[in-house]
Order: C-alpha cells, then sequence, then structure tokens
C-alpha cells in the first residue's frame, strides 16, 4: 500500500467490528440489557453506555463470558477502586465463572476482575477480551497512561468501554473512547465533525451545524446509548427516579478574600474557590457533621479536600471512616467495603476516589461540604445513590458560602447541555436500531415461479 493509500485508509470511519453471533443471554436479562449485549458482541469493539442503574454490570459480564469462549478463553475487567469486589458479588449472584485478581499469577480461564491502579501487575497480552467499567476515568488518568492502555489493546479483537457518562461536555473524551476501540482516531473525530469555536475564551470544540446528526449516528454505529429502557424501545415502568432533594445550607461566615472591595472585587473562579473554602470550613463542617451526627441512617459525606475530611473526622470522630488518597489500595477496598456493607454508617471521602462505579443505594442521604465547578464530578457522585433501584428518596445536603451561587448556575448549565446530548444520542441509537431491524428482516420465499422455456432447453 502506498503512502497515501495508507493516509487516505486512515481517514475512513471504521464502524465495523469484528464480533461473533450472540448466543442466548441468561434468562435473568431484562430484554434492554439483552438488546446492549447482543449489539456489543456482534460489534466486537464498542462503547456501552447505559445510565445508572440500568444493569451495565450484568451486560460486562455476559459479554466477557461470550466474548472469551469465542477467544482464547481468559476476559479482563478493569474496574475503578473497590468496584472490583462489587462486580464479583454480581458475577456470583448470575452464576460467572469470575474472580478477582491483584496479579497475573492470580488469573484464571474465565472472566478476571481488577482494579486500574493493578495493571502494571499484569500481562495485558495474555487476556483476549478487554472490558473497561467506568471507562470515563480514561480522562482523569494521565496521557501517558491513557496512550498506553490504547496502545495495550490495540490488537484486542475483544474491547468494551462502558460507563454512565461518556463525554458530558467533553467531546473529546468521546474521540477517547473511539480511539481505544479503534473505530477513529481522536484528533481525526475533531477535525470530521468539530470546530474549534474562537468567539469564546477557551476555544471549546462544538459540533459543526451541518454534522449534528452524522456525529450521533456514528455514535450510534460503534456504541450502545441510552437512559432509560424506552431507548430500546421496551416497557420503562420499573426505571422510575425517586425524588431527588438539593437542600442549601448558607454559611454565615464572611469572606474578606478574594472577593476585595470596589472595582476590583473578583468574582468565584475555579482559581480562587480554595481560598473561599478554607475561610468557612470551619462553618462547612459544623453544617454537615451536625445533619449527619444527628441521623441514624446512612450517610456519603463528599469532600474535596484533605483539609475538608480533617475537619468532618474532627467532628464526627468515630462515627465515620474516611477514605483519602494517602491510603494503599487494600485500605481503600476495606474502608468503601465497610459502608456498603452497613459496618460503618458515614463515609468520608472524595469524588476522584469512590464517585464512580459504586452502587451505594442502600444511602439515601449524601452531603457535599463544599463543591466544584466539575459537573461530571457532581453528576457521578450523586448517582452513587441517585439510580435506578433506589426505594427511597434522596436528599443532597450542600454547604455553600455566599458568591458560590456562581457553582449552582455552571453546574446547571452544564447539566443542560448533558441533557441535550443524552436526548441527541437517544435519538440516533433509536435510528440505528430501525435500520438494523430493517437488514434483519430474512428472506422468505412464497412464489413459485417456473423457469423460462429457452433456459429450461439451455439447461
Amino acid at each position: 500500500m502506498s503512502e497515501y493509500q495508507d493516509f487516505l485508509a486512515k481517514k475512513v470511519a471504521n464502524t465495523i467490528g469484528d464480533g461473533i453471533m450472540p448466543r442466548e443471554v441468561p434468562d435473568e436479562m431484562k430484554p434492554h440489557q439483552r438488546d446492549a449485549v447482543m449489539m456489543c458482541l456482534k460489534r466486537g469493539r464498542a462503547g456501552l453506555f447505559l445510565d445508572t442503574g440500568m444493569g451495565k454490570t450484568f451486560c460486562e459480564l455476559e459479554f466477557a463470558r461470550q466474548a472469551s469462549d469465542a477467544g482464547n478463553g481468559r476476559a479482563l475487567i478493569l474496574t475503578p477502586l473497590a468496584v472490583a469486589q462489587q462486580i464479583a458479588r454480581e458475577g456470583d449472584r448470575f452464576g460467572y465463572d469470575a474472580k478477582v485478581i491483584r496479579e497475573q499469577s492470580d488469573a484464571i480461564s474465565g472472566i478476571n476482575i481488577c482494579n486500574y491502579d493493578r495493571i502494571e501487575k499484569l500481562d495485558l497480552s495474555s487476556f483476549g477480551v478487554i472490558v473497561l467499567d467506568e471507562s470515563s476515568i480514561l480522562k482523569n488518568f494521565s496521557g501517558k497512561t491513557s496512550r498506553a492502555l490504547i496502545d495495550a489493546f490495540s490488537r484486542h479483537r475483544f474491547r468494551l468501554a462502558a460507563t454512565a457518562t461518556p463525554a458530558p461536555n467533553d467531546h473529546m473524551e468521546l474521540g477517547t473512547h473511539s480511539e481505544f476501540l479503534g473505530v477513529m482516531n481522536a484528533n481525526e473525530m475533531l477535525s470530521r465533525f468539530f470546530i474549534n469555536d474562537t468567539s469564546t475564551a477557551s476555544q471549546e470544540w462544538r459540533l459543526k451545524g451541518h454534522a449534528v446528526d452524522a456525529f450521533w449516528d456514528w455514535m450510534a454505529s460503534w456504541s450502545c446509548m441510552a437512559e432509560s429502557p424506552a431507548d430500546f424501545g421496551h416497557d420503562a415502568s420499573e426505571y422510575v427516579l425517586q425524588e431527588l432533594s438539593v437542600i442549601r445550607h448558607k454559611c454565615e461566615e464572611g469572606i474578606t478574600q478574594p472577593f476585595g472591595d470596589g472595582l476590583f472585587a473578583q468574582e468565584l473562579s475555579a482559581t480562587n474557590l480554595h481560598d473561599v473554602k478554607r475561610q468557612t470550613i470551619d462553618a462547612r463542617a459544623d453544617i454537615i457533621a451536625e445533619l449527619a451526627g444527628n441521623s441514624s441512617d446512612p450517610w456519603m459525606i463528599w469532600a474535596d479536600t484533605n483539609y475538608e475530611a480533617d475537619a468532618l473526622n474532627a467532628r464526627l470522630k468515630t462515627d465515620a471512616v474516611e477514605v483519602r488518597g494517602s491510603m494503599s489500595p487494600d485500605e481503600k477496598e476495606d474502608g468503601i467495603n465497610r459502608f456498603l456493607t452497613g459496618q460503618t454508617r458515614i463515609l468520608i471521602s472524595k469524588p476522584s476516589i469512590a464517585g464512580h462505579g459504586l452502587n451505594m443505594q442502600h444511602c439515601a442521604h449524601m452531603a457535599f461540604v463544599g463543591r466544584s465547578f466539575s459537573y461530571e464530578t457532581w453528576y457521578q457522585a450523586v448517582r452513587r445513590c441517585w439510580r435506578f433501584g433506589q426505594k427511597r428518596p434522596v436528599q443532597v445536603h450542600l454547604a455553600v458560602a455566599e458568591g458560590e451561587d456562581q457553582i449552582g448556575r455552571v453546574i446547571d448549565r452544564k447539566s443542560a447541555n448533558h441533557a441535550k446530548m443524552k436526548r441527541a444520542m437517544a435519538d440516533a441509537m433509536r435510528r440505528a436500531m430501525g435500520r438494523e431491524e430493517t437488514t434483519k428482516v430474512a428472506y422468505n420465499p412464497k412464489h413459485l415461479a417456473r423457469l423460462p422455456t429457452w433456459i429450461q432447453s439451455a439447461a
């Protein structure tokens, strides 16, 4: 192949996977879960973007089982911290041969589950199937680690990237998924479908006006995207979210910095946010500690910084367990599992540590001692408890200081953008399923034709 032909080949949007014709799935699977697994297995390399509580873990396990049977017999599911044990429990529940491993010598034939932070202890080439659970975590890695993951699995026939939040307000993350799955290079995706909007201060990438439908149809060609079984055309009456109440508690302490006075007063921003937090930490911690301490229910408390966690620990003392970044992986897993299994009533941690993948629907009370401008951090943290399967209304308490209404406005704007994106994805999904159903109609001949005389004579 010439250099120019090679260049043209790289421009092709590779939406054709190397999948298999799926076998029947377990009877316990819901219709939308069955559809998702079938579509992903047929593609071989796919994105699985199902909202929280729709059974994404069950789908991952079934994909890993059928794909490993068609491959070398070994599948690897990589997960965020402490999620490995949760997936293993799901595996036991549905009868899968799945094992949590910590190094290569632990690997078995079947489904292996390991935390992301242990991948350096594995021989990744020994697994024929790779599943990235909570794959949006890729963008939280350094560029070097993301590149290493993409390169390590570039030749794997079976790849699944699963998350409930593919790129809320960050289309570049979709490019990372596309590149990991071998569909299209991230930079090529940007140049084909997006334009760098220089009219904004941040020069954001936005979809070209004429490319909107084409982009989402392309997405639907290699991924399953749904926030409800209705997006697959199935009954969604069992999938109704409980009421969510966001309750703001105003800190009374005054702020002397960084706002200042008069002409040179500053607005709250991601840069000076921690200055405000430090000035109000005692008031914030008092509010949240009193709420959680006077309750008998489980509480999940999110802290952005160690000094916030320290202030909460000083007030809650033996009522809470904290999980922080300086702990060993084993210590982190132990602390989180103690909360998930009811051994401790209150968990204090950062969204970056415990905000992905974990099912905390046993808990209906959550608090933020402070929050950032990150919409995904907010969304993922809240959805640990507020998800399909939650039986009670969920309360989210915020300790806020003067001026922090700006954060709320930013989060609300990003939330609206995310909702718009999910509607576009759902519409594209329905279009894709319509096309697939059309191509699945088998030919059933009903008319008996007779060969012409001149053909009969020729024979």
